[in-house]
């Protein structure tokens, strides 16, 4: 789906650089104690590889193939959706500010 729009070899490691850039958003959200939004953005990285898992040919989606493709999409789904979830809706909290 997405590959007509990016051509080329380091092409196959954009969308995995992608996905690390949000996933470090986050962590450095939460040691600057902003712990909610972290967590948002970490499970947001993990909402991006399972879209880029699903919309990207295995030999474009480079380091974010793990398993089959069900498989890393499911996964990759149902963890980013755990965490946004639980960051959402818990209150308070040690780190709360």
């Amino acid at each position: 789906m997405f590959d007509r729009f990016v051509g080329g070899r380091g092409s196959v490691h954009l969308w995995f650089a992608l996905v690390v850039l949000v996933a470090l958003l986050g962590i450095l959200r939460v040691a600057m104690s902003h712990w909610r939004d972290g967590a948002t953005l970490l499970g947001g990285a993990f909402l991006l590889a399972a879209v880029f898992r699903a919309g990207l040919s295995t030999e474009r989606v480079g380091l974010l193939a793990i398993r089959s493709r069900p498989v890393d999409v499911v996964l990759y789904g149902a963890l980013g959706a755990v965490i946004v979830f639980v960051a959402i809706t818990i209150k308070g909290g040690p780190l709360a500010g």
